[in-house]
C-alpha cells in the first residue's frame, strides 16, 4: 500500500484529463466542418441552384449628340470703364457710391480746386504781360519795317526790332499754352460719368489725397449695361483648336448651382497667356499656355455678378436629330455559353449591334458617326425603333429553404421533427 501511494502523481492526471478535453474539441470542429460543407453543397453545389441568364436591349432613337471641351473664366461687364483722374490733390465731394446708376456727363465727385484755381491765375497773369508785350512789339516791328523799306533806319535797327518781336511772339504763344492747360486742369478737378451705367467699385473716400504721376489712379469702376454680361475663359492650348466663333456655351456659378446659363462664343483672342504650374509633391513645373475666349451672355435678372468664377463647357461641334445607340450596345458580343442554344449569326464588320429575337442574335454592320461618350451617332445599318441588345444580365438564383409541415421555412442544418422520416415512409 505504501508503494502505490509513493506512485501516485497529481500532474499525470491533470495531463491525462486535457488530453481528453483536446479529443473532444477535434471531433466537435471535424463535426462542424462536416455540417457547413454539407449545406454549401446544398446552396451552392445542388441541381436546385441555377443563374438566370437575361439580356437588356434599348431601341435605336433620334437624338442630340455634342463633343465639348470645358474651361474656367470670370464673368465681367461688356463695357467698363475705369474713372480716375489726371491731377493729384485731395477729393473734395463724392456724389455716388456702389451700385449708383449715374448717366453720361453726371457730376460723381469733385476735387479740391484752390491749388489749382491759383495755377489759373498765375497762368492767366502770365498770357496777359506776354499779350501785352507781343502786341507792343508787333506794332513796333510794323512801324520800323515801313521806315526800313524807305531806308529811315539801318538794317541793324529794323533786325533788332525784328529779333523782338519774335521772342515776344514765343512768349506770348507759350503762356497761351500755359492758360489752356491751367483751365484744363480745372476741369479735371470736376470728374464726371463718362458713360451711363452702375457704380461697380469705389476705392476713394472724401478727404484722400491722390497722386497723378505714371499712372492715373482709379476713382471708381462704372459697368455699361449689366444685363449684357460676358464671359473671359482661359482656353487650354490643346483645345484651343476646337473653339469656332458663336459656338454654343454652357456655363454655372458656384452662387447659383442650380441654374444653367447659355452664351455665345464672340471672341478668340490670338494673344497667349503662360502660367507655370508645379507639383507639391515633386520638384517639376510645367509651363501651360492659355487662350482667352470672350463669351457673351444675357443677365435679364441680374444673377451674374461682375468677378464671378464660371464653369464653361464650349460645345465644339453637335449633331442634332440624329439615329443614336448606346455605347455599350456596339461593344456587346453574344457568348455562346450564355446563349442557352439560341443561334448566334456573326458578320465581318469594324462596327456592329446585335438584335434578339426568338430564333437567336443577328449583328447588323453599322457606319458610325461622331460619339460624345455615352452614346454614338448611327449613320447607317440599321432602322429607328429597332431593338439592339446593349448586355448581358447574370442573376443567381439560390433555392429556397425546405419548407416545414406548416408552410414555414426550416433550416437545413437543423434536424427535422420527430416522426417527419416515419411519415414520409409510409
Amino acid at each position: 500500500m505504501q508503494d502505490r501511494k509513493s506512485n501516485y502523481n497529481p500532474f499525470n492526471e491533470s495531463v491525462s484529463k486535457i488530453q481528453i478535453m483536446n479529443k473532444k474539441k477535434t471531433i466537435i470542429t471535424s463535426l462542424a466542418v462536416i455540417v457547413i460543407a454539407a449545406g454549401g453543397y446544398w446552396i451552392f453545389g445542388s441541381p436546385k441552384a441555377q443563374n438566370k441568364v437575361d439580356f437588356s436591349t434599348t431601341a435605336v432613337k433620334r437624338g442630340n449628340i455634342s463633343n465639348s471641351i470645358t474651361a474656367t473664366g470670370t464673368i465681367e461687364p461688356v463695357t467698363e470703364v475705369q474713372v480716375g483722374t489726371q491731377v493729384s490733390g485731395i477729393i473734395d465731394k463724392i456724389y455716388v457710391d456702389y451700385n449708383s446708376v449715374v448717366k453720361r456727363g453726371q457730376l460723381i465727385a469733385e476735387m479740391d480746386k484752390v491749388t489749382l484755381l491759383s495755377d489759373l491765375q498765375s497762368a492767366q497773369a502770365t498770357y496777359d504781360g506776354a499779350k501785352a508785350e507781343y502786341e507792343y512789339q508787333k506794332k513796333l516791328y510794323d512801324r520800323n519795317k515801313t521806315l526800313h523799306e524807305k531806308q529811315l533806319i539801318s538794317d541793324t535797327e529794323y533786325e533788332q526790332n525784328l529779333y523782338n518781336y519774335q521772342r515776344a511772339k514765343s512768349s506770348y504763344e507759350e503762356s497761351k499754352a500755359g492758360l489752356a492747360k491751367a483751365e484744363r486742369n480745372l476741369s479735371y478737378a470736376t470728374i464726371t460719368s463718362p458713360i451711363d451705367g452702375v457704380v461697380t467699385s469705389r476705392d476713394v473716400e472724401e478727404g484722400q489725397t491722390v497722386a497723378s504721376g505714371f499712372e492715373t489712379p482709379t476713382l471708381f469702376n462704372i459697368a455699361a449695361d449689366l444685363t449684357k454680361m460676358q464671359v473671359v475663359a482661359d482656353v487650354d492650348e490643346a483645345d484651343i483648336a476646337g473653339v469656332k466663333d458663336s459656338a454654343r456655351v454652357t456655363f454655372t456659378v458656384d452662387a447659383y448651382p442650380d441654374d444653367v446659363f447659355e452664351g455665345r462664343v464672340y471672341q478668340i483672342r490670338l494673344g497667349s497667356t503662360n502660367s507655370t504650374s508645379s507639383s507639391s509633391s515633386t520638384t517639376s513645373s510645367e509651363t501651360v499656355v492659355t487662350y482667352e475666349v470672350v463669351i457673351t451672355a444675357d443677365n435679364p435678372d441680374l444673377k451674374l455678378k461682375p468677378r464671378l468664377t464660371a464653369n464653361v463647357t464650349i460645345y465644339t461641334d453637335t449633331r442634332e436629330n440624329v439615329l443614336t445607340v448606346p455605347n455599350k450596345a456596339l461593344r456587346f458580343t453574344p457568348e455562346k455559353t450564355l446563349a442557352k442554344g439560341l443561334k448566334i449569326q456573326d458578320c465581318q464588320a469594324q462596327h456592329k449591334v446585335w438584335t434578339l429575337d426568338a430564333t437567336g442574335f443577328t449583328a447588323h454592320p453599322v457606319k458610325i458617326g461622331m460619339s460624345d461618350g455615352s452614346n454614338t451617332e448611327i449613320l447607317e445599318g440599321i432602322a429607328e425603333g429597332s431593338q439592339v441588345v446593349t448586355e448581358t444580365i447574370v442573376k443567381s438564383e439560390m433555392p429556397e429553404m425546405a419548407a416545414g409541415e406548416n408552410g414555414g421555412e426550416q433550416n437545413p442544418f437543423m434536424p427535422g421533427p420527430p416522426g417527419r422520416d416515419k411519415k414520409k415512409n409510409k
